[in-house]
């Protein structure tokens, strides 16, 4: 195996966590700040099972059960091909939304990129709310696995919040409500884009053991045919988690901000048609596979591909749930140390606070140090230096 030099780039710090969790927005898909409505509840501590009147409910249950009824035969005519075919399923589900967007309410597939119909109420009831303006919709999606699932969302003049229904067929095709709950919203926006984003009331720890996400997106205006086929091209392949090449700044003549560490498994995928599994007993990837995948689809020189590895340290400061959750879309290597362990490292390496960088170059010399992200352009060029 070919061996390959590094730099290092280490960084002590914490996973910051608050009460308030916000949504993160590409600049492109949110409205200009000042005209975008604040949204956030003012008492946001407890919004979830709220109790649900009675007349309420019973109306959920009966809408849910004429829409089940009226799609019976479709399901009966694909009850147990859709569960093991995908493209079989996702047919069923769009005939479903023929039938249901009939009634007149916006309606929308379980699949990424399905149309939502009818989606022209959905978008008014989001405009008047931005206007403060009272109402509410009804959303239904058609699932995959022939049930249906039931979403009014209600905007009293101050909060939203949304009724959610969930009904299945049962072995002898009759519908059964799974569920039904309702739920503040902590936070929304509807984006110029199209897209309907917010954070629902969760339990949260002490509550729970287990960090529980809220967060939610909704495609309400459709994308164009072009779009829809562009994204499912290149979007679903990599996505916005576990590598960077959709959510930084680059060109063919300056590449240097990409992670081709994080690309590895997702070119790999296009390149042999098969997921990159990490053999257990061998560290790392020989080095003429490594380039032989990443040159493949990008332009970019042996010389251009050598290692920049990043190491972040945390401490108990970081909860170690949050601290869990997080990591998994921060590419690196990532350790937890107690307060012990910290207050040591910091006499150790002499750094005021956190987070602190540290640039190793390729002969372990550190050749940079700083408290406070200094800024991508500052440590691009400081990797540069060191790479030399």
């Amino acid at each position: 195996m070919k061996r390959k030099s590094i730099l290092l780039v280490l960084c002590i710090g914490m996973i910051l966590t608050s009460c308030e969790s916000k949504i993160s927005l590409n600049s492109t898909d949110v409205k200009n700040e000042k005209n975008q409505k604040n949204t956030t509840m003012e008492n946001p501590d407890k919004g979830y099972n709220l109790p649900i009147d009675e007349d309420k409910k019973k109306e959920a249950v009966n809408d849910c059960e004429e829409i089940m009824g009226i799609i019976r035969d479709i399901y009966s005519e694909y009850n147990g091909i859709q569960e093991a075919d995908q493209n079989t399923a996702e047919q069923m589900m769009n005939r479903m939304k023929e039938i249901i967007k009939q009634n007149g309410n916006p309606v929308i597939g379980s699949d990424h990129y399905s149309v939502m119909d009818n989606y022209q109420k959905m978008e008014q009831f989001l405009k008047s709310a931005e206007q403060e303006e009272k109402g509410s919709v009804i959303l239904y999606e058609a699932d995959t696995d022939g049930g249906i699932t039931r979403k009014e969302y209600s905007y009293d003049g101050k909060e939203m919040s949304v009724m959610s229904a969930k009904m299945i067929w049962s072995e002898d095709t009759e519908p059964v409500l799974t569920y039904i709950s309702l739920s503040k919203i902590k936070e929304w926006a509807y984006t110029e884009n199209g897209n309907f984003c917010y954070e629902l009331c969760v339990p949260e720890p002490p509550e729970v053991t287990e960090i529980v996400d809220g967060s939610c997106i909704i495609r309400v205006k459709p994308l164009s045919e072009e779009c829809r086929e562009y994204s499912k091209k290149y979007v679903s392949t990599f996505g916005y988690q576990g590598n960077n090449l959709l959510c930084s700044n680059w060109n063919a003549e300056d590449m240097q901000g990409l992670d081709y560490n994080g690309l590895y498994e997702y070119f790999y995928q296009m390149k042999y048609g098969e997921k990159f599994t990490a053999e257990k007993e061998v560290v790392g990837i020989p080095a003429e596979e490594f380039e032989n995948v990443i040159m493949t689809y990008l332009p970019v020189t042996k010389e251009e591909l050598k290692d920049v590895v990043y190491v972040y340290i945390a401490d108990e400061s970081s909860p170690e749930g949050k601290w869990k959750i997080t990591i998994p879309d921060i590419h690196g290597i990532h350790y937890r140390i107690t307060n012990e362990q910290s207050s040591a490292l910091g006499k150790l390496y002499e750094y005021p606070g956190i987070p602190t960088y540290f640039v190793i170059d390729r002969e372990g010399k550190l050749s940079y140090k700083v408290t406070g992200f200094p800024g991508a352009e500052v440590m691009k060029e400081e990797l540069l230096k060191a790479g030399k």
